[in-house]
């Protein structure tokens, strides 16, 4: 299989349309078998229940070519079960977890040739999303859905190597107590975006939020969940029921504690305690793990003894068995790695 010609090291983060994206439907309570389409454009009502109240969530995975050439998807079972628990939250049919791997799978196949090769620091991000298509006025679920895969291929997130970032203690609330800061739902990024600019506009990469009960607990950026690391080589992250379970945040902890002998916390992170830790980083798809150089908050400054030029020792640690999972390079625990059969 001929790969697409593609510049694959000057790929950014961005959408590029590949050739075939996956659309099943929901209507009169059940989903139909769905297919692979050529045509990238959704039609639907100007009153639909996506548009009107927001009902939609979404995914975000990743597929790899490996050292060995095998084009691999990492954990998407983990994704197809958060994905139907985000569903559920906001009263929409979840799509079945064995179809959603099915799905997600025939998608990638059909766009194989857009799977970047091993060794140029690119991947296939593949985004699973489902919405409310009927029309909806009043304040209530819609009655039907569709269900949606597209794929694009992206680039290193770190280009010309990793740069330390600098957040800053916002003063927006992420989530509230019992409120749908777990799930993965458009709604909370659009609630992020204010935040995220104000941020960029003062001079920060990113946002550190506290809990919104108390403001003394750490909980996640706009998109992304913490790690840190103690002086003694404890991998720490926080515990909150309002913060996504992210699937990077789950997979390094393993690796940290059954690849790499660590203690792993999973616990209360009081922000007090912050300026003890050793190093700090964010972790999600797009980049397994950011590195963090410096806190600030309202002009107080944390700085890790990590720096502002590299990865801190254990963080380093961590990215490089990750990706040495994903890339085939290190052998991956069972079922971490979706093989697609591509011709």
């Amino acid at each position: 299989m001929e790969k697409k010609n593609i510049d694959w090291s000057n790929l950014g983060f961005a959408y590029v349309p590949t050739d075939k994206r996956f659309v099943a439907n929901f209507k009169n309570g059940s989903w139909d078998e769905g297919a692979l389409t050529e045509d990238s454009n959704i039609v639907m009502s100007e009153c639909a229940g996506v548009l009107q109240y927001a009902q939609t969530v979404f995914e975000g995975m990743k597929a790899y070519t490996t050292e060995d050439g095998r084009t691999v998807i990492f954990r998407p079972d983990l994704n197809a079960s958060r994905f139907a628990d985000s569903a559920k939250r906001l009263e929409m049919p979840a799509f079945p977890e064995d179809k959603f791997v099915e799905a997600v799978v025939d998608t990638v196949k059909a766009n194989a040739a857009y799977v970047p090769p091993y060794g140029s620091g690119a991947s296939l991000y593949i985004r699973p999303y489902m919405f409310g298509i009927s029309p909806v006025i009043g304040v209530k679920p819609a009655e039907e859905y569709q269900f949606r895969v597209f794929t694009t291929p992206v680039g290193p997130y770190f280009k010309g190597g990793v740069k330390p970032l600098t957040i800053c203690v916002s003063d927006f609330d992420r989530a509230a107590p019992h409120g749908t800061g777990h799930i993965k739902a458009g709604l909370n990024y659009a609630m992020s975006l204010h935040a995220i600019v104000t941020a960029h506009a003062n001079g920060f990469d990113e946002n550190m939020y506290l809990d919104s009960a108390t403001r003394t607990k750490v909980e996640e950026t706009g998109g992304a969940n913490f790690l840190f690391v103690t002086k003694d080589g404890t991998v720490v992250t926080p515990h909150s029921s309002t913060i996504l379970p992210s699937i990077t945040r789950r997979s390094l902890m393993y690796v940290a504690e059954h690849y790499l002998g660590l203690k792993v916390e999973e616990r209360d992170v009081y922000f007090d305690e912050v300026k003890d830790f050793a190093e700090c980083g964010l972790c999600g798809t797009a980049a397994v793990i950011s590195p963090v150089g410096k806190v600030v908050n309202h002009g107080e400054e944390i700085c890790f003894p990590s720096g502002m030029e590299k990865m801190g020792p254990v963080t380093q640690k961590l990215y490089d068995t990750l990706r040495g999972i994903q890339m085939g390079q290190i052998e991956a625990p069972e079922g971490w790695l979706k093989v697609v059969d591509v011709e």
